[in-house]
C-alpha cells in the first residue's frame, strides 16, 4: 500500500485559529448530489470497527493525551453518527494495517489508502473521499495564467522525476522546466524570484502556502489538475474483498454525509486552504 505524500510539520499552521488567509477554499465535490443512493440494509451491521494509524497528521495523529483526531478520523466519527450504528477507531502502524483487517481486528480501513491497480486486488473501495490534484503556485502579483500559452517561455519549477514532471512535459511543453531535488529548494526557489511558479501536489502546496514559511507570498493559480493517469484515482475506505453490504453503507454514508455539508466543515477545519 502507498499513502500520497503529505508535509507533516505545518499541522499546527494549518489549524491554528486566527489566521488569515488570501484565498477562499473551494470545496470538492466527490459525490452526485442530485441522485441520492438508496439506504442500504444495515441489519448485519450493528458495530463498525475502523482501523487507522496515529502518525500521518493532518489525516491522522494522536494528541498529547492519546486522543485520536485528524481528517480521517473526524470523517470516520461522522460515519458511524449517520449510520447510527456503534463505532470503534482502532490506531495501528500503517504496515500492520492490512494483516490486521484480514485478521478480523477490524471491518475498514480509513487511513490514507490510495487506489490503484495494486490496492484493489487487496481490498473494495468505497468510491474516493478525497483526490490529490496538482496546481501551479505562483507569487500573488504575477499577471500570468496558468495556461499552456500563459506560461509559454515561463520558468517552472517541478521535482524531477515524478508524475508532476512528467505532465507537464505532456500538457506545458512550452514552460521552461527547471527541477528540483525537493521541495525546500523548490519553495525557495519560487520566493526568491528564480521562478516564475512551481507545478506540484496540492494538499502539500496547500499547507505551505498557509505556513509561516511561505510568508504569504504566493498563491494557487489555475487548476486543478486531476488526470487519473497522471495523479491517481484518489482515496477511498478500504474493506475486504467481497464485503459489498459495508461497501455499500459507507458509500451512503460518503454521500448522506456531503449532501448534509457535514464533509464540508470535516474539509474546512483541517483544509483553511482548499487545494482544489
Amino acid at each position: 500500500m502507498r499513502r500520497f505524500a503529505v508535509l507533516r510539520p505545518l499541522l499546527l499552521l494549518v489549524l491554528a485559529p486566527g489566521l488569515a488567509f488570501a484565498q477562499a477554499p473551494a470545496v470538492p465535490n466527490y459525490f452526485d448530489l442530485q441522485n441520492r443512493l438508496e439506504k442500504p440494509d444495515l441489519g448485519a451491521i450493528h458495530t463498525l470497527r475502523f482501523l487507522t494509524e496515529d502518525d500521518y497528521p493532518p489525516f491522522q495523529f494522536a494528541l498529547p493525551d492519546g486522543t485520536l483526531t485528524g481528517f480521517d478520523v473526524d470523517l470516520a466519527r461522522a460515519i458511524c453518527e449517520q449510520l447510527k450504528i456503534a463505532c470503534t477507531i482502532q490506531a495501528r502502524r500503517f504496515d500492520l494495517l492490512e494483516g490486521a483487517l484480514n485478521a478480523g481486528e477490524g471491518d475498514a480501513l480509513i487511513a490514507s489508502i490510495r487506489i490503484d491497480a495494486a490496492s484493489r486486488a487487496r481490498f473494495d473501495f468505497t468510491a474516493p473521499y478525497y483526490t490529490t490534484p496538482a496546481r501551479f503556485v505562483a507569487r500573488a502579483d504575477a499577471s500570468f495564467e496558468a495556461t499552456p500559452e500563459g506560461l509559454a517561455g515561463k520558468s517552472v519549477g517541478v521535482i524531477g522525476r515524478t508524475a508532476h514532471e512528467a505532465y507537464l512535459k505532456t500538457f506545458f511543453p512550452q514552460v521552461r522546466r527547471q527541477t528540483f531535488a525537493n521541495r525546500g529548494e523548490l519553495y525557495a526557489a519560487l520566493r526568491g524570484g528564480q521562478i516564475d511558479a512551481f507545478f506540484d501536489d496540492a494538499i502539500t502546496s496547500s499547507f505551505w502556502l498557509a505556513g509561516k514559511n511561505s510568508d504569504h507570498c504566493c498563491a494557487f493559480r489555475g487548476g486543478p489538475y486531476t488526470d487519473s493517469n497522471y495523479f491517481g484515482e484518489g482515496v477511498g475506505i478500504a474493506v475486504k474483498k467481497g464485503n459489498k453490504d459495508l461497501r455499500r453503507a459507507l458509500d451512503y454514508a460518503l454521500s448522506e454525509l456531503a449532501r448534509r455539508g457535514v464533509y464540508t466543515d470535516i474539509y474546512l477545519k483541517y483544509f483553511p486552504i482548499g487545494f482544489y
